[in-house]
């Protein structure tokens, strides 16, 4: 498989606190990789080093085989795409407005809408199922509708790589599976797609590949039955996790419990 993006060996922190410890991990093309862990694993810190925000202490970030920092940010900008639950946007943006920010770094500034910025911004709309919000501003939606128009926003900037920050964070069921079926669409035109994910069970019933972290480091990687039946991932969550082979399922089902 043609690898996307890599990091090797990374460290890096945050506000003067070591937060990543000798990371390695790659992306492929077209792939679906869940980024699982516990609360201050490091996951976002991970996600935004990917992203070339924030600055590594050592190691090397790499995309399509050259380093993050050589990249002109311009051509970056148009080939990857971050999702982050803190985004923020003015109030007075209707989604599509909000949508259309995506194609900012094709157009450049102060230049209107063309032909392939358009139909960017109505396929991201109904990838997402959110076409009919398409007038409605920010502030008249609710946290999930304007989670998916974040979302949106990332499919209309048609990237090569999506790194998504806890997508699914105040989405209902519904929208979770609105949200995971836009991910697969795009990943059939070879978008690789790293995701922040904790609900094991949905990221273990989308992911091809699972990353675990855990006190900032890389604790198990394989396939989501290779990392939640490891002894890593039940040490890292301080629980005990059974996979349940149910009849006619396409995936194990998995059960938590608590460690006494």
């Amino acid at each position: 498989m043609t690898e996307r993006l890599a990091a090797r060996g990374v460290c890096a922190g945050r506000s003067g606190r070591a937060v990543l410890h000798d990371v390695t991990l790659a992306l492929h093309a077209g792939e679906a990789l869940a980024l699982v862990g516990p609360n201050a694993a490091g996951k976002s810190t991970l996600v935004r080093v990917l992203a070339g925000l924030l600055p590594i202490e050592s190691g090397s970030v790499t995309f399509e085989g050259r380093a993050l920092d050589a990249w002109p940010r311009a051509a970056l900008a148009r080939l990857l795409a971050l999702v982050a639950p803190d985004e923020e946007a003015p109030g007075s943006l209707t989604v599509e407005d909000r949508v259309a920010l995506g194609r900012y770094p094709h157009r450049g500034p102060f230049r209107p809408l063309g032909a392939a910025d358009t139909a960017a911004v109505a396929r991201a709309l109904e990838q997402t199922g959110i076409a009919h919000l398409a007038r409605r501003q920010l502030p008249t939606l609710s946290a999930g509708e304007r989670q998916l128009a974040a979302l949106a926003r990332g499919l209309a900037q048609e990237p090569r790589v999506l790194l998504l920050d806890e997508p699914a964070s105040h989405l209902d069921v519904g929208h979770q599976l609105k949200l995971f079926r836009a991910l697969d669409g795009v990943r059939c035109c070879g978008v690789s797609v790293l995701a922040v994910v904790h609900d094991l069970s949905r990221a273990a019933g989308w992911a091809e590949r699972m990353v675990l972290m855990a006190e900032g480091r890389v604790a198990a990687a394989g396939t989501p039955a290779e990392v939640l039946g490891s002894d890593a991932c039940g040490r890292a969550f301080g629980v005990k996790i059974r996979a349940h082979n149910v009849s006619g399922a396409a995936q194990a089902l998995y059960s938590f419990e608590e460690e006494p």
